[in-house]
């Protein structure tokens, strides 16, 4: 079902940014647009200037001395090929600074020519009348390469940026397999007590008893962990507003109930409803709460301060998470530590022998431009150059410091990759072919293939890869043979009626959210009945919840 052909759909960089802001005027020698040819790669004739607002990882220590990110190789090549010079008129760190920033700018009516910001944030700028309609720009500027990446998510994409018929901003891509949560294994742990692979909830729970009980690892003491679960500030299953990239929750075991927590669904009579409210929520948190009382999840769990610390010491037998969970979490540590350490991973299905998971959107960040900005297009451009040119850079330099980047892939990227790898182990495809444009990491994936996987090819066992050969490569190329191979075969997708937060969830969503995150996690570890969970569901809807469910009716009808 995965194996979708590798035309050049494209991945990439990202969109919108640009010139002069009420706080910082335009360069008097910016070009007059009208006077240049529609080529998405053009260069100016003249300087444009664009005033950015910039998120700023000060962890990032890769910028060579005297580069800035304001003026590093990034803002340099920009200026080279398109004449486009980016100027940072503010700066936040990462995460909750950022946002705040955003907030403020955004209350104030004080914007950048360009930043990027989330949905609730797009549609504050929208409804306040704040924002560039980019419609225009896009359809004359984007790249073939760029449209064909949007174009991927089946209108998604473009249904998350269009209000009125106008497209407010360029939104982000990401792969749809970065959305599917699955169960990793250890293997060996199988092997030594001689058990299969489990399947499904009851065949888990066999298998974590054992895990528990049987001195898998050999040390001869009673220390071994069947399930890790989310450490302190983790979550318990993903949501709308967080819906991808949920490691060490217990999404797979939800999903198995046809549970799906924190979504909006379509309702058995039509109508939405929330997945949180729902008896196949109350069935998972049945389970789980029956899983801890046993023992056989970590009994520290939501407390422990880093949950990968029981994968790397070689403690825990089981997690959940990405396909890039794997070598891009935890594993190398732990093979380091233990090089038989044999971390595989599958799906956990359902009653059926399905696998139902819940699904994210492929956007969730956004790039906007300023109303009355002179050079939408400009942004456009630079996402262009991006997507075209992000293989060529110099890896060891942070490209967060591209000017206003956001991450975009195409939809089936990885599912592209794995068959890529595939064929260049078998000999059927060298890694030349596969220089295609969107699929940046491709070629280099092809020519480092055989540099950490061993013979034979087809088996994925961890005695069969070289971690020691170039580990980098080994993080990326064991993370997807080894974390997409379960996403190659069908699954049914239940996807969330919107991941937008509604006008109630403004003053009310806070609150409902804690109730709930308290709620599940006393069930879960004993510290409340299970009966609790009716009590929710009526406070659930008295204070608020009815109201958000009639306003996600409205959007599900837009």
């Amino acid at each position: 079902m995965r194996a979708k052909s590798m035309m050049s759909l494209a991945i990439a960089g990202l969109m919108l940014v640009l010139s002069a802001c009420g706080s910082g005027g335009a360069s008097e020698k910016e070009a007059d647009v009208s006077k240049d040819p529609v080529d998405p790669f053009g260069k100016y004739s003249e300087t444009v200037t664009i005033n950015i607002g910039k998120e700023v990882d000060s962890a990032d220590k890769s910028l060579p001395p005297g580069d800035s990110p304001e003026n590093n190789v990034y803002t340099r090549y920009v200026k080279d090929n398109l004449n486009i010079d980016t100027k940072i008129i503010w700066q936040a760190g990462v995460g909750k600074d950022y946002q705040q920033k955003v907030n403020l700018a955004i209350a104030s009516n004080d914007l950048p020519d360009a930043l990027v910001v989330t949905d609730t944030q797009l549609r504050q700028m929208v409804k306040s009348n704040q924002l560039a309609d980019l419609s225009e720009v896009y359809e004359q500027y984007a790249s073939p390469v760029l449209k064909k990446i949007i174009d991927s998510t089946d209108g998604l994409a473009m249904k998350s940026v269009t209000f009125d018929g106008k497209m407010y901003a360029l939104p982000n891509v990401t792969a749809e397999s970065d959305m599917q949560h699955i169960m990793w294994i250890r293997k060996d742990w199988l092997d030594k007590l001689d058990l299969e692979v489990p399947r499904n909830v009851e065949e888990l729970e066999k298998v974590a008893k054992a895990f528990v009980e049987q001195d898998p690892d050999g040390n001869g003491k009673n220390d071994t962990i069947g399930i890790s679960g989310p450490q302190s500030g983790g979550l318990l299953n993903a949501d709308f507003i967080n819906p991808n990239n949920n490691n060490y929750g217990f999404d797979p075991i939800f999903g198995a109930y046809h549970a799906y927590p924190g979504f909006w669904l379509k309702g058995a009579d039509g109508k939405p409803t929330y997945g949180s409210i729902e008896p196949e929520t109350k069935e998972a948190l049945a389970k789980l709460r029956d899983l801890y009382a046993k023992g056989l999840i970590d009994p520290e769990m939501s407390i422990r301060k880093d949950a990968q610390e029981l994968i790397k010491n070689g403690t825990s037998g089981i997690y959940f998470g990405l396909w890039w969970a794997g070598g891009y979490g935890p594993l190398a540590d732990a093979i380091k530590n233990n090089p038989k350490a044999n971390w595989q991973a599958y799906t956990l299905l359902d009653k059926n022998g399905e696998f139902t998971p819940h699904m994210g959107t492929p956007s969730n960040q956004y790039l906007v431009v300023r109303k009355g900005y002179k050079h939408p297009e400009a942004a456009i451009k630079m996402e262009n150059l991006l997507l075209r040119d992000e293989s060529k850079f110099d890896v060891s330099v942070g490209i967060g410091n591209y000017p206003l980047r956001i991450v975009f892939a195409p939809m089936d990227e990885m599912y592209v990759t794995y068959n890529a790898m595939k064929e260049v182990l078998a000999g059927t495809k060298k890694p030349e072919e596969l220089d295609l444009p969107g699929y940046k990491l491709l070629k280099a994936d092809a020519e480092n293939i055989k540099k950490v996987k061993l013979e034979p090819y087809d088996k994925m066992d961890i005695q069969y890869w070289d971690p020691n050969a170039d580990l980098g490569a080994w993080k990326r190329l064991y993370s997807t043979l080894v974390g997409i191979a379960p996403l190659m075969e069908p699954y049914k997708k239940t996807y969330s009626l919107t991941y937008s937060q509604t006008k109630t969830m403004e003053s009310k969503w806070a609150t409902l959210d804690k109730m709930e995150k308290e709620t599940f996690l006393k069930i879960i570890m004993g510290a409340a009945p299970l009966d609790t969970f009716d009590q929710f569901v009526k406070d659930w809807r008295k204070q608020g919840g009815d109201d958000i469910l009639k306003e996600v009716a409205e959007i599900a009808q837009q």
